[in-house]
């Protein structure tokens, strides 16, 4: 869901009340891109928050918790990387907001036409 500002920019929701948060630079984001992480409670409610970032299920299972529950900017650097983001934007199981949102930001994130 997206809705307007009185400055006429979209503000798109992951949920209610909650802004998807996108980064200004995909260079920016330095998260880590093989190995075991373990997210924080916030972003990952289930009791088994453990990733081997090496298993492409895994990964994108991760990548979209932290798309999905980052309210600070530090936690998408954290736990994304922008070079495996790109690689693995189409295969991603995000909301339409959420989707829209980095699209938006981010062109080249778009699918080809």
């Amino acid at each position: 869901m997206a809705g307007g500002t009185s400055t006429g920019r979209v503000i798109h929701l992951a949920r209610p009340n909650r802004p998807v948060l996108v980064a200004d630079s995909l260079d920016e984001l330095v998260g880590p891109d093989h190995g075991g992480v373990q997210l924080p409670q916030r972003l990952m409610w289930n009791p088994n928050r453990r990733f081997d970032l090496d298993d492409p299920d895994l990964l994108l299972w991760m990548y979209e918790n932290v798309l999905r529950e980052a309210i600070r900017r530090d936690e998408l650097r954290q736990w994304i990387n922008g070079r495996v983001l790109a690689r693995v934007w189409p295969q991603l199981n995000l909301p339409r907001p959420v989707r829209q949102a980095w699209e938006t930001r981010h062109p080249r994130l778009r699918p080809a036409a």
